[in-house]
């Protein structure tokens, strides 16, 4: 059975908050260095921040007129975090929030959500924090950072590398709360490559053109799956169904369709890739499973530069691996990823 760091089943923005702050003092503890990184990377990049001992995470602080979901202190700065299920802020909440700041060098209140924050929004926010800091004759600028829970997975995983085992779990853990709770958006889908760890399979997923997953594991919406084996990602495919199925009962099958059609030739699919899971230890009746299945593998060789493999699962931003807004079909996808790299 998988450990979750992260609570479920209770949603609201407190238990939002308390996963976000439990993630980011679970990276500050693992490395104080590679905390300071991502802090620097989403507040102020580039930048000649000095961080000194004794760092504290406090959840539901008060302000002389509000409270704050969130504060991260430290003797040199703060980090006010006020977290939303969407974009629901508001100026006046805001202009209050303001008052928890003090004799901090540096000040950074950040507004969390699901999705970015209207631009009316951030220009009326923009305006309060202009006047709060004539008010009281700050010398640097509060810095307003408008982030969403996605965006926050991807800074602590950027600062990590192959061998960060153990935050690497709890990263992965971070993103399937946020999936699980609907704390990240799907919208942009097509955008988006999953890579699958795939060596004693491949073969199997690249004849039937169908992979299989737990069904209780949360990701993020993407149409392109990638088959990952020995250093590269060796095949991809467009997604054009995904459907669970709950084989504990062999005689009566249930399932579920996420995405197109539960056809009979997806039913036999789904049956040989039990059976055929049986040969390497792997028994897809005992828990449900997610079948991903693509129109073809076609396949490419979008190699791994670095040394460690992968722990599991990752997506790709297409957009950003090939340059381009426009992702072509299949085919010519796996063309050009043989073109490409990745750490």
């Amino acid at each position: 059975m998988k450990i979750h760091y992260f609570q479920r089943y209770h949603q609201g923005e407190d238990v939002a908050t308390a996963n976000t702050m439990l993630l980011l003092s679970r990276l500050y503890h693992y490395s104080s260095d590679k905390f300071y990184l991502f802090l620097k990377s989403i507040c102020v990049p580039n930048s000649t921040w000095d961080f000194n001992p004794g760092l504290s995470f406090n959840l539901q602080e008060s302000a002389p007129k509000s409270r704050l979901d969130a504060v991260i202190v430290q003797q040199s700065f703060k980090v006010a975090v006020e977290t939303k299920l969407s974009d629901w802020f508001y100026e006046d909440q805001i202009q209050r929030h303001l008052d928890v700041f003090g004799e901090e060098q540096y000040k950074v209140l950040m507004t969390l959500a699901p999705v970015h924050m209207a631009n009316d929004k951030m220009q009326a926010i923009a305006r309060a924090i202009a006047k709060h800091k004539e008010d009281k004759g700050y010398d640097l600028p509060i810095i307003h950072v408008n982030i969403t829970f996605e965006e926050i997975a991807a800074a602590c995983h950027n600062v990590l590398d192959d061998r960060d085992y153990e935050m690497l779990d709890i990263v992965e853990d971070y993103l399937d709360y946020c999936y699980h709770d609907g704390l990240i958006a799907g919208a942009d889908s097509w955008k988006f490559m999953r890579m699958q760890l795939a060596g004693a399979t491949f073969d199997f997923n690249m004849k039937q053109g169908v992979y299989y997953d737990g069904a209780k594991r949360g990701f993020r919406p993407h149409d392109y799956l990638g088959l990952y084996k020995n250093k590269s990602v060796r095949a991809v495919g467009k997604i054009v169904a995904m459907i669970v199925a709950d084989a504990s009962n062999p005689n009566d099958v249930k399932y579920t369709v996420e995405k197109g059609d539960l056809t009979n030739e997806r039913k036999t699919k789904i049956a040989l890739a039990i059976k055929d899971a049986k040969q390497y230890g792997y028994n897809l009746r005992k828990v449900p499973q997610r079948y991903f299945f693509v129109d073809t593998f076609y396949e490419t060789d979008f190699q791994k530069e670095t040394r460690y493999p992968p722990r599991g699962s990752r997506i790709f931003d297409l957009t950003e691996v090939l340059g381009t807004q426009n992702i072509p079909a299949a085919p010519l996808l796996a063309a050009l990823l043989r073109k490409k790299t990745w750490k």
